[in-house]
């Protein structure tokens, strides 16, 4: 193909950022381009089979034996799990600065590895699905994109409640008192980072974020239907992708012993990461195993420490945008690529938050009548219970959800983002609104 351009995607080292690349960057292999994965090393083997080249790199040194995907996060968050427990304004000090700690020294790490392979690649973009700044990408010569997968609070304003936090829109009490914390514990981890940005050439941080606004092209992920009324519009190299659902997930038939049973068909899964804490799944399996209802749950890594009830059937891994199309609710962590995609099949939701901007998304679908926030660890079993049946009985919420639905499904966000990518590689023009 004459017109075929070299595109590199660089997501963060998890499954949320990687998978909606992957639903992008299949869009755009389709199409005849050329497509290049820079992908953490404990990937390797995941992409090669959909049709990308995978060029591999590491954030830290190779630990001993074998490693899964995201290996290094998931033992990051196995270690500070007891940190969930605690409101989000304490976790600021020790857990929301100690995952920034660990990205920072991550970025550090690759920086020679991402210049030699840009080198050696030569891409016409580079797409780029993280949350802190890599230098490579913005010294590379070749014009880059930013893509937020994380909830659109990342993108400040003032009118809104603060990133992490989990607050309401409707109520400004704590916001001072949370931005004031975040300061306070992160300006000297800023400062330092920021200065090392710059002796790798790049343009200053603004102050207190991690990564720079793409001068080429900047998009992020969250329906219109729940997105937040700004008060500073954002720049003009902004788009918004109301879903980004990949097509790559193997087919899935429900199980014949849960297809013909009562109640309603539900899915549960709290993430690669939060299904780690199995502690928790076991209090989830034996709370919704007296539900007269349906569950297909994603196990996740230490899904050999427990068992489900007879009501369930599941697996370590499932291919889930393959079963949310069959099913009549989702039980999730709030992770933003679940979210959306929960929008997109047009589910009501039910938000346990862990971590990070799961609290802000659980807080957004339960304050927008889309969903339910629980709290995660300490849910008395008929609120759980409540919230389902009042999730499944409302008829006129599912009618909403599904007009939603079909529209999403009828404007891709997979094509529009690749739409904008070639454009800036034609053009190697900004690609404004």
């Amino acid at each position: 193909m004459p017109d075929s351009l070299t595109i590199v995607f660089f997501p963060e080292a998890a499954y949320g950022p990687t998978n909606n690349c992957v639903g992008i960057g299949k869009v755009l292999l389709d199409r005849g381009h050329r497509v290049v994965f820079a992908a953490e090393a404990s990937y390797k083997g995941t992409l090669e089979p959909i049709g990308f080249e995978e060029r591999l790199v590491r954030l830290a040194d190779p630990p001993e034996g074998d490693e899964d995907p995201g290996q290094f996060w998931k033992d990051f968050i196995a270690a500070t799990a007891p940190e969930f427990r605690k409101p989000t304004i304490e976790q600021l000090e020790t857990f929301i600065k100690p995952t920034w700690q660990a990205l920072l020294d991550g970025a550090r790490y690759v920086e020679d590895q991402l210049v030699g392979l840009f080198e050696d690649v030569r891409p016409d973009v580079i797409v780029e699905d993280n949350v802190c700044a890599f230098p490579a990408v913005l010294t590379s010569g070749a014009p880059w994109v930013r893509i937020v997968s994380c909830n659109p609070l990342e993108l400040k304003d003032p009118a809104l409640p603060p990133t992490f936090s989990g607050y309401p829109l409707a109520d400004r009490t704590g916001w001072d008192e949370f931005r004031a914390e975040y300061r306070g514990t992160h300006i000297d981890m800023w400062g330092e980072f920021n200065e090392w940005c710059l002796e790798r050439g790049t343009e200053p941080l603004p102050e207190l974020e991690f990564i720079h606004e793409s001068p080429w092209l900047n998009m992020y992920l969250y329906p219109e239907i729940v997105d937040y009324p700004r008060s500073q519009p954002l720049g003009p190299t902004w788009h918004r992708l109301d879903s980004s659902v990949r097509t790559t997930d193997e087919p899935f038939e429900v199980p014949d012993e849960l297809r013909s049973g009562p109640g309603a068909l539900i899915y549960l899964s709290l993430g690669s990461l939060g299904s780690a804490d199995v502690e928790l799944m076991r209090r989830l399996v034996e709370v919704l195993a007296d539900a007269p209802h349906r569950f297909i749950v994603s196990m996740g890594p230490r899904h050999d420490e427990y068992e489900l009830a007879d009501n369930m059937w599941g697996a370590e891994f499932l291919p889930q945008t393959s079963i949310l199309p069959q099913v009549d609710l989702i039980i999730t962590h709030g992770g933003n690529n679940t979210v959306t995609e929960g929008f997109h099949f047009g589910k009501p939701m039910i938000a346990l938050p862990l971590f990070w901007d799961q609290y802000d998304n659980a807080q957004r679908l339960d304050e927008t009548g889309f969903g339910v926030r629980l709290p995660t660890y300490t849910f008395e079993p008929q609120d759980l219970m409540g919230a389902i049946d009042r999730l499944l009985g409302d008829q006129a919420l599912r009618a909403k959800l599904a007009d939603n639905a079909t529209h999403l499904q009828a404007h891709p966000g997979t094509k529009k983002a690749a739409d904008l990518i070639e454009r800036l590689g034609r053009t190697r023009q900004p690609v404004t609104r």
